[in-house]
Formats: structure tokens, C-alpha cells, sequence
């Protein structure tokens, strides 16, 4: 078996230094499971999409690995893969793709403008809980903040729209920004809780902006610089609090704490799965 190719892209970014870097192979079909697992880590993105082939009604399956675990949905991966699809004319006619990944079926329609291939997917249906006390106390005292930190309005939640994010919204922009943290301590306490993807932690910038850092030490990765699950999360999040009035489009900067500046656009219906979309590039 020949070497697959593994494809490098940025998504959420129309430049190459910006958004969140992914690897992609349209081509691992043959690829068990291990295989797929070293080519991530040899990656060292924060995820790689592998997609592994089509199911008889026409989906694109697809397996995202982080560097040291499969994880069950890649909002990032999702869109570089995409658009990497898109640019070998392998979507649909009516410029849509569907992909059957561990957590469902998720579809993806893929569009051109001034900035280059823009690709926009809707999660799964949205789930949003409370997050419990003690896992509240547990993150808040590894960033070194408190209660008092939290936006009033904005109160913590467990949100869920592929892959179960903490969020957690700040009242004030230089905590915000000034926040840090031990890496290893916040690895250890999401293996701990089951969480596979990110923490998000995020600050109110305007009626329909957004900033977020999105923790998720992996290797030598401590934040995450786009992430496209987690936004999709947000925006349930949003919703479930009544904190928009849906339908609604809001912006989330991400990654300008990585020297990674990148943007998502979350649309948020009234009811339903929460889309997201955003550019990919190839890495330079």
C-alpha cells in the first residue's frame, strides 16, 4: 500500500498564517486504525480528517484524530476538508457534500467569493446543560479566576453540538485577555471529566461579536486557534439563553492569543442544528 497524501490546511482564515491548521486525506480507505492515529500525530495538527470512503447513500465517511486520540467530530477538519474536496471538483452539483461521521450525519455546503472557497456546515442537534459546580470550581481555579469573573448575564454551561464543550463567558476584557494556565493541570482535568475537545472561554466584543479561547492542550498545542465545533456549541449556547433572538448571525474572533487570527461565522436558526462557516486555505 502506497503512502497516503496528507493534505495541510488552514480553515477559517482566507490566508495561510491565519485560522486553524488541519490535515486532511481524501484517500484512507485503506488505513486501520493505528495508521490513521500515527499519521495524526506526525501531523501534529490539532486534528486530522481522514476520509475513509462513501456510504451507499452517497456520504463522504469521514474520522477526525487529535495527535493522541480519535475524537468524535472536528468542526475545523470539517471545513478544510471540505474545501479541499471542492477544490478537485469532488462535491455535489448543487455545491453541497454530506458527511457521515461518529457523531451523524453532518452537511456542508461549500460556496466561492472574493476571499476564495468558503465552506459552512450544520451540526447535529444541540444540547445544552448545566455544568456542574464542582467542574465550574475546577476551571475556574486553573485559570486563576473566580466568580466574580463571569459575565452576570452569561451564566456557565455544557454545551454539546458534536462534542461536549464547557463554556464559560467573562464580564470583563482584560481578564479576558490576561488569563493563563498550566497546560499539563487543564489536560489532566478534561481526560479526567471525559472531555475530548475544548473548553471554551469567551468575552462579549458587541451585540453580535464574540471573542473565544478555546483550551485544548494536545502536544504542543495549549489553545485551539479556530474551532468550529466549539462555535456551533456557542451558538446552541447563545440560543438556549435566550441570549439572541434567533434567527441570528454572529461573529467569533479566535486564535489572536496564538498568533493565529482567524474568524467564524455561526448562524443560529431558531430551531435546529446551529451552521458554521468560514474559508480554507493550503498551508504555504
Amino acid at each position: 500500500m502506497s503512502a497516503p497524501d496528507v493534505l495541510r490546511y488552514t480553515a477559517f482564515s482566507s490566508h495561510s498564517a491565519g485560522g486553524n491548521p488541519a490535515g486532511v486525506v481524501l484517500d484512507a480507505g485503506e488505513l486501520d486504525e493505528r495508521e490513521m492515529q500515527r499519521i495524526a500525530a506526525q501531523v501534529d495538527y490539532a486534528e486530522t480528517a481522514f476520509v475513509t470512503g462513501t456510504t451507499p447513500a452517497g456520504e463522504q465517511t469521514v474520522r477526525y484524530f487529535s495527535p493522541i486520540a480519535e475524537v468524535p467530530f472536528c468542526g475545523h477538519a470539517t471545513v478544510a476538508t471540505a474545501v479541499a474536496l471542492a477544490e478537485r471538483d469532488r462535491v455535489g452539483s448543487d455545491g453541497t457534500v454530506r458527511f457521515s461521521t461518529p457523531v451523524g450525519v453532518v452537511a456542508i455546503a461549500v460556496s466561492r467569493d472574493a476571499d476564495g472557497i468558503r465552506a459552512a456546515f450544520t451540526s447535529i442537534e444541540p444540547t445544552v446543560g448545566a455544568l456542574r459546580e464542582t467542574d465550574l470550581d475546577a476551571i475556574l481555579d486553573l485559570l486563576g479566576l473566580t466568580r466574580d469573573d463571569l459575565h452576570p448575564d452569561l451564566p456557565p454551561r455544557i454545551a454539546n453540538a458534536g462534542n461536549p464543550h464547557p463554556v464559560i463567558v467573562l464580564a470583563h476584557e482584560a481578564t479576558f485577555d490576561a488569563f493563563s494556565f498550566d497546560a499539563d493541570a487543564v489536560r489532566a482535568l478534561m481526560d479526567e471529566r471525559g472531555w475530548p475537545a475544548t473548553i471554551t472561554v469567551a468575552f462579549r466584543a458587541g451585540t453580535d461579536r464574540f471573542v473565544a479561547r478555546n483550551l485544548f492542550p494536545v502536544g504542543r498545542i495549549t489553545e485551539d486557534p479556530a474551532t468550529g465545533s466549539a462555535a456551533a456549541s456557542f451558538g446552541a449556547y447563545l440560543r438556549e439563553l435566550g441570549a439572541v433572538i434567533a434567527p441570528a448571525t454572529m461573529t467569533i474572533e479566535q486564535g489572536r492569543h496564538v498568533g493565529r487570527p482567524g474568524e467564524l461565522t455561526v448562524m443560529i436558526p431558531a430551531v435546529g442544528g446551529i451552521t458554521v462557516s468560514g474559508h480554507a486555505v493550503p498551508i504555504d
